[in-house]
């Protein structure tokens, strides 16, 4: 474990390795935060690692909030609250600290405190993200205790608007955190659920991301690397939860993963985002779930990528290979096959299936799919995985 530990600069710094937590303070002072803003789920503040990251700043004498008011999905009153303890304590800076969902509205807390436009107005459409005072965004440090969205390296926050019921992509570049501390150590307590459905997330990115078309062979590149480490290395994090190496390269498919999508994501996220949105389902169970459908559905227009992307990860068969593969991966940490092993009770009627069609042809990552997600394919789609055909 002594030799992954590292420090990179792309796409952002990232101080890398087992027990870099400690660093913390030093973080700060280099990003000139002087008063952050703790943010957390409310899961995570109750835990032993949330008090000892704490205790770090204690000693170190570092004045701070805690803010823990964060849905699994979160929402615009989340982000609302979060700001008026960030203006109440006069903080000048964040520390994002947990998983997708708390790195997200953590971002987005320092994002729009200085903002006078509503959160919609900056949504990832165009060029949206220049109505926003660059100025008025406050600095951001990321401390991911998941291996999954790789929002710790993001440009992005996503929030789901109440009224809607949509989750809306916001984007700035300045979102992209100043410095991250991946620390495995810090996700060894994460439950076999969380790391089997982080961990699928991260493959669902590195997958639709290396799938999207378009020319961009560094995107492809850390992608294809990215799937192999899911292959190696989450079913020994989910059989081990305290296997550090596989912890490790776990948290670095995850930051691979978005860095990646920037290419593009696709149809497994604009079905995941409605349902989400819906049922406050976990993201990347969901994506999970759709997985095999989707790659089924696109098998036309990218079978002899993913014959390439097999070979590498030492997958057999082709495409047909790598399908199976993902079934396997699936079974082995117990995803369910169909969405109503997903949500219980399940009782989805003809209009709510439109509404979700609907919503998912208008998602932001539907662009990126490799075959045009019509409204027919959509509930093609999701007609095969309530049913679980594939």
């Amino acid at each position: 474990m002594s030799k992954l530990i590292s420090k990179w600069n792309y796409p952002t710094t990232v101080r890398f390795g087992a027990g870099r937590i400690q660093e913390l303070p030093e973080v700060l002072a280099a990003t000139g935060i002087k008063r952050p803003l703790f943010v957390t789920d409310p899961g995570l503040a109750k835990l032993p690692v949330v008090a000892s990251t704490l205790k770090i700043l204690d000693d170190a004498k570092v004045p701070y909030g805690v803010f823990s008011e964060v849905k699994p999905n979160p929402v615009e009153s989340n982000l609302t609250a979060g700001i008026a303890v960030f203006k109440k304590g006069k903080h000048d800076g964040v520390i994002a600290f947990g998983g997708g969902s708390a790195l997200d509205l953590g971002k987005l807390i320092a994002f729009q405190a200085g903002q006078t436009r509503p959160v919609w107005d900056f949504e990832d459409v165009g060029d949206w993200w220049t109505r926003a005072n660059s100025d008025a965004i406050a600095p951001i440090i990321a401390v991911p205790t998941t291996a999954g969205t790789g929002s710790e390296v993001g440009r992005a926050g996503v929030i789901t608007n109440e009224e809607t019921h949509t989750k809306k992509v916001i984007f700035h570049p300045k979102l992209l955190p100043a410095i991250v501390i991946a620390d495995p150590e810090l996700s060894v307590g994460m439950p076999a659920f969380i790391t089997a459905g982080t961990g699928m997330d991260a493959l669902a990115h590195c997958l639709e991301a290396y799938c999207a078309p378009g020319y961009h062979p560094m995107a492809d590149g850390i992608a294809v690397e990215g799937i192999r480490l899911v292959f190696e290395n989450l079913p020994k994090a989910y059989a081990n939860g305290k296997d550090l190496v596989a912890r490790a390269h776990m948290m670095s498919a995850a930051a691979m993963g978005a860095a990646a999508f920037q290419k593009g994501l696709g149809a497994i996220h604009s079905l995941s985002h409605p349902i989400g949105a819906l049922y406050d389902t976990h993201h990347g169970m969901t994506n999970a779930v759709f997985m095999p459908y989707v790659l089924a559905f696109n098998r036309d227009s990218i079978e002899e990528r993913i014959a390439r992307l097999a070979a590498y990860c030492g997958i057999k068969g082709g495409f047909d290979g790598f399908a199976k593969a993902i079934i396997k991966l699936r079974k082995e940490l117990k995803v369910p096959h169909a969405l109503p092993g997903l949500i219980k009770g399940l009782d989805m009627d003809k209009k709510r299936k439109g509404l979700i069609a609907d919503m998912a042809v208008v998602d932001p990552t539907a662009g990126g799919n490799p075959v045009k997600l019509t409204k027919k394919a959509a509930l093609t789609l999701l007609e095969n995985a309530i049913a679980g055909t594939v």
